[in-house]
């Protein structure tokens, strides 16, 4: 069932939009650490966010335009703030609909249904791995942080790929070639380390520095 990341800081609004979306077979996450709205995001990977306008720390604009940064994922705006140029800012920022509090439980329900089956073929979300503020997005070879992105190619983005999903551990030479293998015909250990320096110069182009570190005998980690 599709997932459902509510971002609404009324704790009595959050919890009757959550009741009514979970009694129609949704999974709904809503916001804890509005703070940390992104990382949040990244691992809870929903197929639509439900995003308020204000918000503490940041704005529902704010985490709008940092979540479009990384992904194409549904967002429908909530607010009470319903005056056409909010509305317009909204859309304009990337927002799929926007909903005027306050509302129907039952015309938030099929606005969410509505939305959900135009995107149901979605899957750019299913792709991304938040690590200290970092968004890498396997799905277009992206890694942005701090509003910077580097652009990956079909190697790096492999290589980053392993090396995120097994931090803390490190990652042995041979696994990142026989991954890489799965892309090129054959790569031996210059290529690794010609494809490895590659990737650290981009990542350090956009403010991280270090990320990867080496393991001397064994491989390399994420930092």
């Amino acid at each position: 069932m599709h997932r459902i990341y509510l971002v609404e800081d009324d704790q009595v609004i959050a919890g009757a939009i959550a009741a009514k979306l979970e009694a129609w077979g949704f999974t709904v996450k809503c916001a804890e650490d509005f703070s940390n709205i992104m990382g949040e995001f990244a691992a809870f990977q929903p197929h639509l966010v439900l995003l308020d306008i204000t918000l503490p720390f940041f704005n529902g604009y704010h985490w709008c335009q940092e979540i479009r940064r990384v992904s194409r994922v549904p967002i429908l705006f909530l607010s009470s703030a319903a005056e056409n140029i909010n509305i317009v800012m909204a859309i304009h920022l990337g927002a799929d609909d926007f909903i005027a509090k306050p509302f129907d439980l039952s015309v938030l329900l099929a606005k969410v249904q509505a939305i959900l089956r135009r995107a149901y073929d979605y899957q750019g979300q299913s792709h991304l791995i938040e690590h200290n503020g970092a968004m890498f997005n396997s799905m277009d070879c992206t890694v942005v942080y701090e509003g910077q992105k580097a652009e990956l190619t079909k190697n790096e983005t492999r290589m980053m790929q392993v090396l995120l999903e097994n931090k803390p551990n490190v990652v042995s030479r041979d696994a990142l070639m026989a991954a890489l293998w799965a892309c090129d015909a054959y790569v031996d250990e210059n290529a690794l380390y010609v494809n490895i320096t590659r990737l650290r110069k981009k990542l350090e182009s956009i403010g991280l520095r270090d990320l990867i570190v080496t393991k001397k005998g064994l491989g390399y980690m994420v930092k």
